[in-house]
């Protein structure tokens, strides 16, 4: 892969754990990830954990919640108020005196909006039952890295070439990159495949940005859930363990910061 077959082709934040979030023209690239991804997250009062859409039995309508920042200035020093629009249209700000319940009676749960701490943070997910995934429905346990509401690594990376290669064992899904909730797209004209299988351990160079490819991205029910008008589909992860080890994409660190823009080149070394 050389600079000129390889660019970014889009940017995403999700300011709030689990829910849609915004597509960026530019962003930075701190030692904690992309500036302001997953600077917030709800607490389930009842239990303590984390409200997450692996969980869509408990939580089955994350995806028809999209918070964005209320000002484009964010930073490790600074995380805005974030504005999140609700399943009925209804757009409340994280400041209001009235957010929390507004949030609770939605979702029919109590829950509280928080920024992380440096305490391990706990979730759940859930497992269906997939040919050649599981063979039984289950529900699992687990923890964030600490100070973060991460599930496992601070950057998800995917490329348009895999994009293209699942969409022909699944000619009859709709195969789109959001279903994934990348913070980078790479477009890698001329490759095919599942391109990012071969970085892990090496590094891309965006501009002033170095990240570090450390694993690829295990898929979860997350992948298979209905947003907007992208229709419920469990054909997708069972496609995605069938033809690649149920994996797509890869989690990356950051070796060093800077900005990253739309249409920026990409260097693998």
């Amino acid at each position: 892969m050389s600079p000129s077959q390889a660019i970014v082709a889009s940017i995403h934040r999700y300011p709030v754990k689990s829910m849609m979030g915004e597509e960026l023209n530019s962003v930075a690239i701190t030692t904690r990830g992309v500036a302001g991804d997953r600077a917030y997250s709800l607490i389930d009062v009842e239990t303590n954990k984390l409200v997450n859409a692996k969980h869509p039995q408990k939580w089955p309508e994350m995806f028809a919640y999209r918070a964005r920042y209320t000002s484009p200035a964010v930073s490790p020093e600074h995380v805005p108020p974030v504005y999140i629009a609700l399943p009925n249209g209804d757009v409340i700000e994280s400041t209001s005196g009235d957010a929390e319940q507004t949030l609770s009676a939605a979702l029919r749960k109590r829950v509280r909006l928080v920024r992380p701490d440096e305490s391990n943070q706990g979730f759940e997910g859930f497992v269906p039952t997939v040919e050649g995934v599981s063979d039984r429905d289950f529900v699992f346990d687990k923890i964030s890295p600490p100070g973060t509401f991460f599930d496992i690594g601070l950057i998800h990376i995917l490329t348009t070439s895999t994009i293209d290669a699942l969409r022909k064992t699944v000619p009859h899904s709709r195969i789109e990159s959001r279903r994934f909730r990348p913070n980078l797209v790479i477009r890698t004209d001329g490759a095919e495949g599942f391109v990012e299988n071969t970085w892990v351990g090496r590094t891309l160079r965006i501009g002033q940005v170095v990240l570090q490819v450390k694993q690829p991205t295990q898929r979860c029910v997350m992948t298979t859930l209905a947003q907007g008008d992208l229709p419920k589909d469990i054909s997708v992860l069972k496609a995605i363990y069938q033809h690649n080890a149920g994996t797509i994409g890869v989690y990356a660190e950051p070796v060093q910061i800077g900005t990253v823009r739309v249409n920026d080149a990409v260097e693998l070394n």
